[in-house]
């Protein structure tokens, strides 16, 4: 069966956590829901994370990641001018988001990030603990584009 894009699973997946964080939202108070539901995001991120890290069936690194953005892009979802990338970086900017686009049409563009942008660093902690993400804005935050900054970083320790 073929894989989901990613842009239709994030609709999917808001389509239900709409009602549950409004519910959320009711009974806690805004603060409180946004919390745990970032905190749910972000565990589900490192999961989701791992879980491509092994199903790619290749040692992890900044080729194999960079693979990965084709589920992310599918569907003209995202975007991106790639500035650079070797081994030990990947840069590029998302010049376009859809994903911003449809939370604000679902009338969630307050929680966009929480759904979307939050997930990506932590991806990077269950992809691999060595890349690591510097992204000061995103278009989901107002800015004109997204500048992903991806380093790989070889550990002393490990």
């Amino acid at each position: 069966m073929p894989e989901l894009p990613i842009i239709e699973l994030r609709r999917i997946e808001a389509n239900i956590i709409k009602p549950i964080y409004e519910e959320m939202a009711a009974e806690l108070g805004e603060e409180k829901a946004r919390r745990i539901l970032g905190e749910a995001i972000r565990k589900n991120a490192i999961e989701q994370g791992r879980t491509l890290a092994v199903a790619a069936g290749e040692p992890t690194g900044i080729a194999g990641f960079a693979k990965l953005l084709e589920r992310w892009t599918a569907n003209d979802a995202l975007r991106i001018e790639v500035l650079d990338q070797d081994d030990e970086r990947f840069d590029f900017n998302v010049v376009r988001c859809r994903y911003s686009e449809m939370y604000r049409e679902m009338g969630l563009g307050d929680l966009g990030a929480l759904l979307s942008c939050n997930r990506d660093g932590a991806f990077c902690e269950g992809y691999d603990s060595r890349l690591e993400l510097t992204r000061p804005q995103t278009i989901m935050g107002g800015a004109s584009h997204c500048n992903f900054r991806y380093r790989w970083r070889e550990r002393d320790d490990e």
